[in-house]
């Protein structure tokens, strides 16, 4: 094979290669192309996702209020019960005291 042969076969390659991606090109732009009626229903959808996102963020927010209220209720109900238990403790000893004084009395 002399250097011309291999020349002309190398451009016949490059230029077979160079056509074939041309046209592979064209069909993935003929069948991916975007029509504007579908355009304008991608934009409805981008505005839909963009408003459900915005009030995900509500709905966490508010979750996150209400379960730091819940929280804050949740230790001022603990911190009356222990108080309750320790008045209710402090009453029965009372009691007892006064009903051994009640017995010692009775007795003499």
């Amino acid at each position: 094979m002399s250097r011309t042969e291999f020349i002309a076969i190398t451009a016949i390659i490059l230029f077979v290669a160079f056509v074939l991606g041309w046209f592979a090109h064209w069909l993935v732009h003929r069948f991916a192309r975007v029509s504007q009626s579908e355009m304008g229903e991608l934009d409805k959808l981008a505005q839909s996702l963009h408003e459900a996102e915005e009030q995900r963020d509500q709905a966490v927010a508010y979750f996150q209020q209400r379960e730091a209220e819940m929280t804050n209720q949740l230790a001022q109900t603990e911190a009356e019960l222990r108080a309750a238990m320790d008045g209710l403790r402090d009453a029965r000893q009372e009691a007892e005291e006064l009903r051994a004084y009640i017995e010692r009395v009775s007795q003499e």
